[in-house]
């Protein structure tokens, strides 16, 4: 046998066992993947994740298994297991996860390469595996005051505050600019000939409801005002009140529950900004609505004072874009005034007060007395 010939049986005997490591490690071994972390948290957490391989191969393998989290969620070490296993072997993984961002997050899918041991053919393949996760706003810079506490009271008598109680008539007193005709006292007006007007009784709101108007809103506004209505509904919700979330995506159940107090935060999450008009959904009757807006249009005044029908008080707050910064923000370009807009809600604000619309407008650090002069 020359020497061509003695190559060339080489190469062939070389050649099959190649073909047979490729057809051999076709398959990938099996991979069993359990992923557990908390299905919720609030943004800037962390949360604990524990990631469990188990990985079973009759052959040698060399493998790298890959399970990066979603966007805008950090761990702490980078999720992969590399090795060579053979038989049966489980291997677990131990960190934490920041949440950076709020919203809706689907967990994407492991991926898992393997090669025979001498590392001549990489193949990959995905692992589904199902995980969901929710990331709800967190606090806002703003420490909210004592004093509009007493807006997320129970449903008790109260004397300044709440929905009118036509059976219960506290007294008559001298008519002032502002109140509904409905109330006047015709025949003590008559009798004493001054234009009198019958003083009630009021209920305390029951529920709270926040409406966020996303209409046309940067990100900068629709984070902080999802921030703000977050830290509004968990003090109500401390307080043992049903809560409830609002946009133009629709309303959220009202309850004192955990699965109703999860699905306000979660709407709030998943807020962005819309290219539509705002429209606010029928709420509880009786409860506390408060709208949140950075651009108070005739439309959505006028649908508030609507709302005030069967809400016990509605409150609209302004958060000026490019007026506003969040306590802690880090400075951005402000404006030189307000806009056009919330300088004639401020015009406006004593007129819906008399319906029972009060406005507020937040200023930086001065929103703690701006709220609190309620």
């Amino acid at each position: 046998m020359t020497w061509a010939a003695s190559a060339l049986l080489w190469l062939g005997v070389l050649a099959l066992m190649v073909g047979a490591v490729r057809a051999a490690y076709r398959r990938p071994p099996r991979v069993t993947l359990d992923r557990s972390v908390p299905p919720n948290g609030f943004q800037g957490a962390r949360l604990p994740l524990r990631v469990r391989v188990t990985l079973s191969s009759v052959l040698p393998v060399r493998y790298v298994l890959e399970d990066p989290p979603p966007r805008s969620v950090v761990a702490d070490q980078a999720v992969t297991f590399a090795g060579a296993a053979v038989g049966q072997g489980e291997f677990t993984h131990e960190t934490a996860v920041l949440l950076n961002r709020r919203g809706e997050y689907d967990w994407p899918d492991a991926t898992l390469h393997w090669a025979d041991p001498f590392g001549l053919f990489w193949r990959s393949v995905r692992l589904p595996v199902r995980t969901h996760l929710t990331v709800f706003p967190g606090s806002h810079g703003l420490i909210l005051p004592d004093l509009l506490r007493p807006l997320l009271s129970e449903g008790t008598p109260t004397r300044r505050m709440g929905l009118d109680d036509p059976i219960s008539l506290r007294g008559a007193r001298e008519y002032q600019p502002g109140d509904p005709p409905g109330r006047v006292h015709w025949r003590l007006s008559a009798r004493t000939g001054t234009l009198t007007v019958r003083e009630l009784e009021r209920m305390a709101a029951s529920s709270v409801t926040v409406y966020v108007d996303t209409t046309h809103g940067s990100d900068v506004y629709v984070d902080s005002a999802a921030r703000l209505a977050s830290s509004l509904l968990r003090t109500a919700a401390e307080a043992g009140l049903p809560v409830s979330a609002a946009s133009n995506s629709g309303i959220t159940p009202s309850g004192t529950a955990a699965d109703a107090q999860h699905a306000a935060l979660a709407h709030l999450g998943g807020l962005t900004p819309r290219d539509e008009p705002p429209v606010i959904p029928p709420t509880r009757g009786g409860g506390n609505l408060i709208i949140l807006t950075h651009r108070p249009t005739p439309d959505l005044i006028r649908q508030a004072m609507l709302a005030r029908a069967t809400a016990s008080r509605v409150s609209i707050v302004a958060i000026p874009e490019g007026f506003y910064l969040e306590p802690g923000e880090n400075p951005r370009r402000q404006h030189v005034g307000l806009p056009d807009s919330i300088r004639e809600l401020e015009r406006q604000a004593s007129a819906l007060a008399g319906t029972g619309v009060l406005v507020f407008i937040l200023r930086g650090n001065q929103s703690v007395l701006q709220l609190g002069a309620a």
